[in-house]
């Protein structure tokens, strides 16, 4: 095999070599390299206008690739160790969406989390595949969800053996990992496809004493969100494919649903950091961790608080962790992690990645400094002398309420509605999303059941702050019903 030269950024190289030419823009976009729109020109930045550009020949197309991007694709592969991959404009929800209706058509079932990103469930929507869902283990003292267990995936495997794919996350957005190699051998022993959501798992492939990668553990499809941890530009994310996936058949399902007008901004972020970290990613993730680590023991020895790590591992349900996640748990010092997180922006200027009800995220990676780190320490040091309280009334503890499946996703999300308040739905089967964002994972689905326990976990979510989305009402005070069910 011919080793690549990881030194190349062929997209990047492109455009800088387009940036001597002296083209006369008659295409678009049309600011015309931002001589139509000054105040965007000035915001952005002149040579940010300059490569703001559409797809032609010299710089190839996203849609069908045969030069530069083909090059950039073919690098990417080489060095997440992938046979194949390809660049996504649409963030990773395109990839993950992708990566299902690859494996889905209507009316076939596949195995999941219910703990997935919104993203997985919409996927099912369009394609009209039927989920069977494992529900996760739950750590009831961090109120978090935790991987899928081998056994309820051999369950389900069992009971619905014509399944066609699996699909895991790794790591969820707290850092536990599932036993993705054994999950993906039982899929392959089972005639089905292994997918994996990797949004938040850039790191793993290029760092140290990280857990195992889909690619390593043999999984077909994966999706990895390169903006998040890998330092590339928001929106721009990685499909990773293995030996088995018809790479030319997946270019048509993804063709679907991505833009024709692929940004060539996200397109040479993607170039860029993906050298950058096919060629220090060793160096540059061994300091995230130190920061995390030396994070985790301070934040520790404040009291109250809990950063957790790798002594949650179990061998299964949480298989291992990714030491790079800064979680931390909040209830102790009296605050929900909403709670905390606000108190962080609006007292502290500092933002971190969510709150939960009993957790907070700080998102810890390639550009993150020690200074930042310390301030986040003081911060939370006084949050919990100024506001912390004795855990006192009614606290929610549980992030995730194991959900009633009575219709598909799609044929609930499409189906006869009405709207009704609140407290008037439970018994009801909901016909769109309620969530936290972020994660996104959401608290309801279309085609779910409405329990008295979901509407009080929603009322104590909006009660406590929580950025909630997915209703067509704004204010959630109103769900969309199925009609007469």
């Amino acid at each position: 095999m011919n080793m690549l030269d990881q030194n190349r950024a062929p997209i990047y190289e492109a455009l800088q070599q387009f940036k001597k030419m002296r083209i006369v823009p008659f295409d678009v976009p049309g600011h015309k390299r931002g001589r139509g729109n000054s105040e965007l020109t000035e915001f952005l930045g002149q040579s940010c206008l300059d490569v703001d550009v559409n797809s032609m020949k010299p710089l190839d197309n996203l849609c069908h690739p045969v030069s530069v991007i083909r090059e950039a694709e073919s690098l990417t592969a080489e060095a997440f160790g992938a046979e194949n991959a390809f660049f996504m404009v649409g963030g990773t929800t395109s990839s993950v969406q992708s990566m299902i209706m690859y494996a889905c058509k209507s009316g076939d079932k596949i195995i999941l989390p219910r703990n997935v990103h919104r993203s997985a469930i919409n996927a099912l929507i369009l394609c009209d595949a039927i989920p069977v869902y494992v529900n996760p283990e739950v750590n009831s003292n961090l109120g978090i969800s935790l991987g899928m267990s081998v056994s309820e995936v051999e369950k389900a495997i069992k009971e619905h053996p014509e399944a066609k794919a699996i699909l895991v996350n790794n790591p969820t957005y707290y850092g536990v990992c599932s036993d993705l190699k054994k999950i993906t051998e039982l899929a392959h022993e089972n005639g089905m496809l292994c997918l994996v959501d990797e949004a938040h798992g850039t790191h793993f492939y290029f760092g140290d004493g990280f857990p195992l990668t889909a690619m390593e553990a043999g999984a077909d499809i994966s999706s990895v969100s390169m903006h998040k941890s890998g330092g590339s530009l928001t929106q721009s994310s990685f499909l990773l494919m293995g030996k088995s996936i018809n790479s030319d058949y997946m270019r048509q399902i993804v063709n679907l649903t991505q833009t024709t007008s692929a940004s060539y901004l996200l397109l040479s972020s993607l170039d860029i950091s993906r050298k950058r970290l096919a060629l220090n990613g060793k160096d540059i993730f061994s300091k995230a961790v130190k920061m995390a680590e030396y994070a985790r023991a301070e934040i520790n020895s404040i009291g109250g608080y809990y950063a957790f790590s790798k002594e949650l591992i179990n061998g299964d349900s949480i298989c291992d962790f990714d030491v790079s996640k800064l979680s931390v748990h909040t209830l102790s010092v009296g605050l929900a992690g909403i709670e905390v997180y606000d108190i962080l922006r609006d007292e502290y200027d500092i933002q971190i990645e969510f709150g939960d009800l009993g957790n907070i995220l700080a998102y810890l990676s390639i550009g993150d400094r020690k200074q930042d780190i310390e301030r986040l320490i003081s911060a939370l040091s006084e949050i919990r002398r100024r506001f912390g309280r004795a855990k006192t009334g009614e606290m929610l503890t549980q992030e995730y309420i194991n959900p009633i499946v009575a219709q598909s996703p799609r044929k609930a999300f499409y189906a006869d509605k009405i709207s009704l308040e609140l407290d008037k739905t439970v018994g009801r089967v909901c016909s769109e999303f309620v969530m936290c964002y972020p994660p996104g994972i959401p608290v309801l689905a279309p085609g779910e059941l409405i329990t008295e326990d979901i509407i009080r976990y929603i009322k104590y979510a909006k009660e406590k702050g929580c950025s909630m989305t997915g209703t067509e009402d704004i204010n959630i005070e109103r769900l969309n019903v199925l009609k007469g069910v």
